[in-house]
This record gives structure tokens, sequence and C-alpha cells, in this order.
């Protein structure tokens, strides 16, 4: 047996019925070690090119990693591609909780879904058994229902499911896949694809636990990681006040996108902090498996008589600012409402949000009117109106509901030439609640990422600057990055920093690896800990450098898929909002992206990571990763 993987790959085929396993070699899993490679592996080899997102010829993979299900913080996650229905190109999404380690002790390191079914149906993975099931009576229940009617049909409460939502049922082309009822594997539509196949759910349950190699140095480490939360100030904030703990530091700083991206100061970004949820609504912190950070919110509270299940979880940073302050809404209660809303219909809150608040800024500057929004006063800080229409997204009931629930670049397309210049999308894709204006560095990563703009796919500037914390210089000096620039800067050493920890965040989503215990600067880990823990799991004798290219490896993947797609450089690029100066106040008012900077940035960007002019992979970079079995 090896250690820290099964050597299974699950293979289900919706549209024969037929299910069979898949052994693959050692040598399979050390080249790619899971994530999106081992996803990408199947797709780039069997998706035809240029087939629609939505058709049965479509894979979906859901994939684990060699270290998935460790008894360690932060290495329960799971990862989702196919061909996008957002952007055309890759999609890619990864989500946490309890269900990538159960579907590891269930005896699989990953599914690939092919075809579609004539009829709803859920797949079970139970203790090594997989079957396909009658799923009729759930389609159309909410994912708390789903949850814990799949359970109660297989008779174990133990048990863990991935589903979709009614949102996906009813079309939102942003719907999530999504476990335990809040955690989501959002952006990019993987949930829809999954509805594209009468997939409902999928429930595993398992108890082989994992191998690894070296226990005594993996149970040190994981003991390490613990002792060290209350050390790490970023850590011991995560922990305590969840990713909300960011909110009143961003507004400072003037980096909390505001009414649609147009401001980068919230007045009332105080109401909507980590502070407040927990002094207020805060219930229990929530916790993935074997993870001791225990980030996740879980909130008990009401907006207008409504009651907010704790079922659903809270709201992370992400949805604080998109319901929040991208839309001007100060109450902590209706966010979370509108956080319950989108987990219950299997929507991503960053786009819905995001989209909402761009039909906000095309109502209040007259490019739609009552008549577009069925009468509904569409104001920044109206928030029975964000509410309302939320309802109308994930039901796609009325009009106007249907054209928000393909995301504001593709409604765009229905206001009209002037409401682009209040898109916030890069390929299609919302920005999260990170400003490239004031982080320069994640102008260049928003533009180039392959599944549009990301703020988990690298380090954040503040990383690497002078007079930053020496935590984060000295690790970055592991991955080569010893000469720390000014803040602000955006020249080639700003490029280094951006594309080398580009590479390291693409490690840690192949290997499954939460960014808030493994990474290069401020997490619980840093990257000698990520490398120790892979070897005391696997046993192999890697080195920083292999699992670098492996990053290195999954980006040129994912952009490989692209480029057979049809993408070029003319994809990378950021919407007009970003190169408009910041209004209203906070420190960044006034500052804008630089094109001629951005520009500078992406050649050299380009021609450091071996891409053509074009920004796709040369068949010598492919051969270089062993990917020259790709074909562009």
């Amino acid at each position: 047996m090896p250690n820290g993987y099964n050597g299974k790959i699950l293979h289900v085929n919706l549209t024969d019925e037929i299910i069979s396993i898949e052994t693959p070699p050692e040598s399979f899993y050390r080249t790619y070690m899971g994530g999106s490679a081992f996803g990408l592996h199947y797709i780039l080899n069997e998706v035809p090119k240029g087939i629609e997102p939505l058709s049965p010829e479509n894979i979906l993979t859901l994939m684990l990693s060699v270290t998935t299900g460790a008894p360690i913080s932060g290495q329960s996650r799971i990862n989702a591609n196919a061909k996008s229905p957002m952007t055309g190109g890759i999609g890619d999404s990864q989500a946490g909780g309890f269900f990538p380690a159960e579907l590891k002790f269930a005896g699989f390191d990953g599914i690939v879904i092919r075809g579609k079914s004539q009829k709803p149906v859920y797949l079970s993975i139970l203790h090594g058994t997989a079957k396909l099931n009658d799923a009729s009576h759930l389609w159309g229940k909410q994912t708390r229902e789903v949850d814990q009617a799949v359970k109660a049909e297989i008779g174990d409460i133990k048990a863990q499911v991935m589903q979709i939502g009614p949102g996906a049922e009813n079309g939102v082309r942003y719907s999530s896949i999504i476990n335990m009822a809040n955690r989501n594997n959002g952006r990019t539509g993987m949930g829809l694809v999954m509805a594209s196949k009468n997939l409902k759910a999928i429930v595993v349950r398992g108890t082989e636990k994992v191998k690894v190699a070296d226990l005594k140095t993996l149970s040190a480490l994981a003991k390490t990681g613990a002792n060290n939360m209350s050390t790490n100030p970023d850590m011991d904030g995560i922990g305590k006040l969840g990713t909300a703990s960011v909110v009143v530091p961003q507004n400072a700083l003037g980096t909390l996108p505001t009414r649609n991206y147009s401001e980068a100061f919230f007045e009332h970004a105080e109401a909507l902090s980590g502070e407040t949820m927990a002094e207020t609504i805060l219930k229990r912190r929530e916790t993935c498996f074997s993870c001791v950070v225990r980030c996740k919110r879980v909130i008990e509270a009401e907006y207008n008589g409504i009651t907010i299940d704790p079922y659903y979880g809270g709201p992370e940073y992400e949805t604080l600012g998109t319901f929040g302050s991208m839309c001007g809404i100060q109450s902590l209660e209706a966010v979370s409402l509108a956080n319950q809303i989108c987990n219950a219909y299997g929507v991503d809150s960053i786009t819905c949000g995001a989209t909402i608040a761009f039909a906000i800024e095309c109502y209040e500057k007259g490019i739609i009117n009552s008549k577009d929004t069925g009468g509904i006063e569409l104001k920044f800080g109206n928030t029975d109106a964000v509410l309302q229409v939320l309802g109308e997204i994930v039901n796609c009931s009325t009009p106007f509901g249907k054209v928000l629930a393909e995301g504001s670049a593709r409604a765009a397309e229905a206001f009209g030439a002037e409401s682009r210049k209040c898109l916030t999308t890069v390929k299609n894709e919302e920005a999260p609640m990170h400003m490239p204006q004031a982080k320069k560095s994640l102008a260049l990563i928003y533009a180039v990422n392959p599944f549009g703009a990301d703020h988990q796919s690298s380090e954040h500037d503040w990383m690497y600057e002078e007079g930053t914390s020496q935590l984060y210089l000295d690790r970055l000096a592991l991955l080569g990055l010893n000469t720390p620039p000014p803040a602000g800067d955006f020249g080639p050493e700003k490029v280094r920093f951006a594309y080398l920890t580009q590479f390291f965040y693409s490690m840690l989503d192949t290997l499954e690896l939460c960014q808030f215990v493994f990474g290069p600067a401020w997490t619980l880990f840093g990257p000698q800990e990520t490398l120790d823990m892979v070897k005391a799991v696997t046993g192999w004798d890697v080195t920083l450098d292999e699992l670098m290219k492996v990053g290195e490896r999954r980006l040129n993947m994912l952009r490989a898929f692209n480029a057979r797609e049809g993408f070029t450089t003319a994809e990378d690029v950021l919407p007009e909002k970003f190169f408009t100066p910041i209004v209203g106040k906070g420190v960044s008012a006034g500052v804008a992206v630089n094109r001629d900077d951005l520009s500078a940035a992406l050649n050299q960007y380009y021609n450091a990571v071996g891409w053509t002019n074009n920004g796709n992979p040369t068949q010598n970079k492919l051969k270089e990763l062993g990917l020259d079995w790709i074909t562009l």
C-alpha cells in the first residue's frame, strides 16, 4: 500500500450507468500529486475541443491529493474541475470541510464523472462500494433538506454529502457544489455542470484511515502548529474572528471594495467586522477535519422576523464584502441572511453579491430603470431590495432575476455598452474583495489567472515589501525572494514575487492544502513545514523545488486548456473600472491601476514563466514539465 493515498480513482459514466475503478501507477501520483493536476490529466486527454460546457461530453472531476486525510491541520480539501460555463475556459474550485477526508477514508483519491443521467441520481460511496441511486425525490430541495435526507436514507449520520442546490437546477450560471450545506466549491459554475449531468449529490462514508510514512514527524509538526496558533497574530485572528477579521484592516488600508468597487472605504465597516460578529450573533466556531484553526463561523440571528439557521454556517469576509460594502449594506444580520440563501440554494456568494452590486450601479447611473428591475428601487444601501433581487436570482423567477443569474458580464450584454464601465469581471468572473488598485501584484495575477480574477492564487503585496514582518520575509526567502521592494512598487521584483508565489499557491491547490494553514508567508506553516509534511505523509524524498514544479505544472495545464479553447492575451485584461481612480474617503482615494505598468508587468511575466507572446505555454515549457503529451 502506498503512503498517503489509496491508489484508486473512481470513474462514473452517468449515461451508461457504469462505475469502474482505475488504479494509476505511483508515477501518476508523484507527477501530479492531486487536485487540478489530477483532474486536468483526464480533461485534457478526453474532453473534445470546443464542446459546450453543459453538454454530456464535458467531464467533471472531483479530486483529493496524496496528503488528504492525514492527521494534521489544513489538508481536508477537494478540487472541482470542468470546462466552465462562466468563462468558456477551465473551471477550477476548491472547498474544505469533512467530505474530502471522508472520501479518502471511503477508499478513493478522486472521482471522474462523465455523461448525463436520464433522471436525477445521487452517487453513494460507502466503505469502498459505489452505487447510483434515484434522486427524483431530492430534486428541488434545499441543501439542508438534502443533507439530512440522504444521511437518513443510508442510515449513517456520520456520512458526508456533497450536492447541488435548487439554484443550479434553476440554471443559475454561477452555482456551487456544496458540502455540509456551507462549504462551497464556488466560482466558475461547477454546480451548473453537475446539474447538467442530473447528478444531485454524492454521499461518502469510510473508516479506513490514511497510512502515513512517518507518523512521529507528522504528529510533532501538527503539535507545533497547534502551539503556534496563539503566537502568530494572523492565525490567532483568523481562529477567533474568522476571515471577517480582515474587514477592519482592509478598510483602514483602503482595500475594502465599496459600492461596486468605486470606493475603497466603507463608513459602516465596523458593523460588518469579525469583532462585531463575535460580540453579537456568533454561536460557535466550526472546523474542517483535523484542523486546529477553527475559522468557520456558525451564527444565529434574525432579520425582519426571519430566523437565520446555524446549519448554513455564517458569512466569510468575501460575502461580507460582496453583499455588505459592495452593495452599501451595513446590517450584519441581512448579510448573514443573504449568505444563508446562497448556501441553501447552492449559489456562489462572491459572484452573486458582486453581480447585484453591478446592477445597483447601473440603476443609479440610469443605465437601467425600474422597468428593467420590475419596479424594484435598486440603490446602494437598500437592504430589502438586495434581498428581493437575490430571491429572484436563485429562483430565476423573474426576467430581471434570470438576467442577473447569468452573472454581470452577460447581464451587461442585455443592459447595453454603457454598463460595461460598471463591470468588475476578468474572463467573465467577478473580482473578489481585494483591490488590485492598491495591491499592485494582484492586478497582474487577476489578469493572467486561467479561471478569472482570484485572490487566492498568489500572495498579496504587503507580505513582500520593505518593513514587513520578518516572519514573512524569512519564509519568502526560501522561494528565492530576498530583496523586498518599497511599498507600492510594481517593478520586476514585484513581478517575481507574483509568479513565484503563484507557483506556490498553485502547488497548494494541487496538494489540496488550506491556504490559511500552509503558505509562503503569513500562515500557520511556511514552505519548510509544507515540505516536511509532504515528506512525512508520502515518504517521498521531495524537495521544495520539486513542489514548486508541481505548482508550475498545474498552472500550465490550466493555461493549456484555455489555449486549446482559443484563449490568448486578449483574455488577460482587466475591466475599465480598475483603471478608473477610486473615489470617496480612505487612503486609496485617487488610486488606479496604471496601464503602462500593467503592460510592462505582463510582458515580464510571460517571458519569465516561459509562455509565448500570445500568453500560451511553449512546447519547450510543456516538455520541461513532462506535459509534452498536451496538444495545443
